[in-house]
């Protein structure tokens, strides 16, 4: 697993390490928060829910952009002769790449189930209040 942290390229996997893990602590915050029923104000808990999902798309996002930047540094290398493009070297080199999109991918898809329990559950915890879907 470390392996494929250092391979999808330390910056953007540690970027979308942190933001995984802010997804977590909200989640936790929440669920703890609706444990001991100490919702104060259901639209700001709303907000602090809505986080979690625009959490997810960002780190969708960061994924995209890092493939993007390590496709350029690798076309920009091929172009001026740096480096010898053979077929093999090329899909390998793609194949790395693919490493901060899927990592970005399953914390989106990660983000937006817990964004639909957390949703429910603040539903379900305040009958009286009505969550717009947005």
């Amino acid at each position: 697993m470390t392996e494929l942290f250092f391979k999808g390229g330390p910056i953007f996997m540690g970027i979308l390490t942190i933001i995984v893990l802010i997804i977590l602590i909200i989640s936790v915050v929440f669920f703890i928060t609706v444990s001991f029923r100490k919702i104060n104000n259901s639209e700001q808990t709303l907000r602090k829910i809505n986080t979690v999902k625009s959490l997810g798309i960002f780190a969708l996002i960061i994924g995209i952009l890092g493939q993007l930047i390590g496709l350029f540094s690798a076309f920009r290398a091929i172009r001026f002769g740096e480096v010898e493009a053979s077929p093999e070297i090329f899909v390998e080199g793609f194949k790395i790449s693919m490493i901060p999109t899927v990592y970005g991918i399953l914390i989106f898809t990660f983000s937006i189930i817990l964004w639909f329990l957390l949703k429910r559950v603040l539903k379900s915890s305040c009958k009286s209040f009505k969550i717009n879907q947005n």
